[in-house]
């Protein structure tokens, strides 16, 4: 099932925007999962620079898609991006533990943001699909993720790649869209 008929099932409201703000350090598999979200080919992937936008539609439903580069000297202008965000994804390498620490941070630093206040977030434990990637659960837990009272939540094991559990995350932002507050 695709992320357009997933879509059309959990259709709440007619002409339903959202505003997804896709983050996460680089090499964590954001273009990668922004490509499988619009079917494309995720064959030929090159480091995100600046940023990317790709919009989906299907029934009333749009979803803009703001893929912004995860590199160090780029996450500081993250911030320029932050208005009107509908969900956060944030997006994990869950192979790469040495960058756990890492991410962990700017996690948390997203999650103090005032224009993020509130706002869902979608957490990829991406590459799954990997020997030495670690379960969404061990994510969970070393991040802290149970402490989060202030927005709703959840963390989805996937692999970008194979698009395994992309289009489970989607289902759960369309069934939680409406809890959303502003």
């Amino acid at each position: 099932m695709g992320l357009l008929s997933i879509l059309r099932k959990l259709k709440s409201t007619p002409d339903q925007e959202m505003r997804i703000l896709l983050l996460g350090l680089d090499n964590a598999g954001k273009t990668t999962l922004l490509k499988t979200l619009a079917s494309e080919d995720v064959t030929h992937i090159t480091p995100t620079q600046g940023f990317n936008i790709k919009s989906v539609q299907s029934q009333g439903f749009k979803l803009n898609v703001w893929d912004i580069g995860g590199q160090r000297k780029i996450r500081p202008y993250w911030r320029n991006y932050f208005e009107n965000t509908d969900v956060l994804f944030y997006v994990i390498d869950s192979a790469d533990r040495k960058r756990f620490e890492e991410t962990g941070q700017e996690l948390a630093e997203l999650l103090e943001e005032e224009k993020l206040d509130g706002v869902p977030v979608l957490l990829f434990a991406n590459k799954q699909d990997l020997l030495t990637a670690a379960p969404a659960s061990e994510i969970a837990e070393g991040l802290n993720l149970h402490t989060m009272r202030d927005r709703i939540w959840h963390i989805q094991a996937c692999s970008a790649l194979t698009g395994e559990g992309v289009h489970d995350g989607m289902t759960w932002v369309c069934k939680n869209m409406t809890r959303k507050k502003k």
